[in-house]
């Protein structure tokens, strides 16, 4: 059972495991709690590394991560339950960042990602290989951060975190004509910017 009554207290002990976002949901907007918690301990991670992409600055996308879930705690009424928790929360998430980056003035140089998305290169060690891969994941969010807001979201959906088109539509609320348009424009702009990266790699051999 998703809860047992607690024999001392009185109050309904909710077993979060068994409950799918859309019930968690529902207990928030009821008043229990610890409910959103639990939503956000499943969607944390991976909110953090879009925020991260498409901002490109660890503290701005910290900022914009909590920006969004607080503005999605407080308007959780508002969910309708058409799309999945998760991209409501992404939907949140991105248009935070997207306001961040309208927001913020011009800066000469761009802050770059803490160790955090560099998780499986530091378990290499400092290896010529991890250290390859670490400064190709630095110089993909350089180059993130020169496109515009719109194209960088969509970019960063689809082609890094995998969603479909369809899914990053829904997040970011547009048709997915327009997201394929949004990403068809940021793809040429990278491999102008990244191509060297690929003569790189064939000079390696690769």
């Amino acid at each position: 059972m998703a809860g047992d009554q607690n024999a001392k207290s009185g109050t309904l002990v909710v077993d979060f495991d068994e409950l799918d976002d859309r019930e968690l949901m529902t207990l928030h907007v009821a008043g229990n709690p610890d409910a959103f918690g639990e939503i956000f301990r499943r969607h944390r991670d991976r909110l953090w590394a879009v925020a991260l992409r498409t901002i490109g600055d660890p503290e701005e996308a910290a900022d914009a991560v909590q920006d969004g879930l607080i503005s999605a705690y407080r308007n959780a009424s508002s969910y309708r339950g058409d799309a999945a928790v998760t991209t409501w929360l992404h939907r949140i998430v991105v248009n935070a960042c997207l306001d961040r980056i309208r927001r913020r003035t011009a800066r000469p140089t761009v802050a770059l990602p803490e160790d955090d998305l560099q998780v499986d290169a530091s378990r290499l060690g400092e290896t010529r290989d991890a250290m390859e891969e670490k400064e190709t994941s630095l110089e993909v969010t350089r180059a993130l951060a020169q496109l515009p807001p719109d194209q960088a979201a969509a970019v960063v959906l689809i082609d890094i975190e995998g969603y479909s088109v369809e899914e990053a539509a829904a997040i970011l609320d547009c048709p997915p004509g327009t997201v394929k348009s949004r990403c068809s424009r940021g793809r040429v702009k990278l491999a102008a910017t990244l191509g060297h990266l690929r003569n790189r790699h064939d000079d390696d051999g690769v």
